[in-house]
C-alpha cells in the first residue's frame, strides 16, 4: 500500500522563499533602471539654479579625514645573550591602544613564544628566547590606534 507523503512545513516555506526570490530578481531587473532614472531626475530638479558652493554643501561629508592619521607604529630595541630569554615591549603614546605587534631579528636567532597586549592595552609585549649558540637583537613593534 502506497502512502501519500506530505511536505513538511519547513519544505513549504523553503519552496515559497525560492519562488519569491526568483520572482523578486525578475521584478527588480525591470524596476531598478526606472528608479535610477527617477532619482537622477529628482536630483537634477533639486540642484537646478544652485551655485557650485551650494551643491558642494549638499554633498555627504566623510566621517574620517584619513585612516593613516589614526594608526602609528612604535618601536623598542631588544637584546638577548646566547640562550637568553625575556619579555620585551613597545609602548604606544598616551591615549593610544596597541592592537598588534611583532618583532624583527636581524642579528642572531630569537623565537617568539608569546605575543600580546599589556593589560591596560597601552603596549605590545613579546616573550623571546634566543638560540643557545648565539646572541640575538632586533626591534619590537607595536601597532597603535588613537
Amino acid at each position: 500500500m502506497l502512502r501519500k507523503l506530505k511536505p513538511s512545513p519547513a519544505m513549504a516555506v523553503a519552496v515559497c522563499a525560492l519562488f519569491l526570490a526568483l520572482a523578486g530578481s525578475a521584478v527588480a531587473a525591470g524596476i531598478v533602471p526606472l528608479a535610477k532614472r527617477a532619482l537622477s531626475a529628482d536630483n537634477a530638479k533639486l540642484l537646478q539654479g544652485k551655485t557650485a558652493a551650494q551643491v558642494a554643501a549638499l554633498a555627504p561629508k566623510p566621517t574620517l579625514t584619513s585612516v593613516a592619521g589614526l594608526a602609528s607604529i612604535k618601536t623598542a630595541p631588544f637584546s638577548l645573550g646566547a640562550g637568553g630569554q625575556g619579555d620585551f615591549q613597545a609602548t604606544c603614546d598616551p591615549g593610544q591602544k596597541a592592537v598588534g605587534g611583532g618583532y624583527d631579528n636581524p642579528v642572531g636567532t630569537a623565537f617568539s613564544v608569546d605575543t600580546r597586549p599589556t593589560p591596560d592595552g597601552g603596549s605590545w609585549k613579546i616573550y623571546l628566547i634566543a638560540s643557545s649558540q648565539e646572541a640575538a637583537s632586533g626591534t619590537i613593534y607595536a601597532v597603535c590606534l588613537k
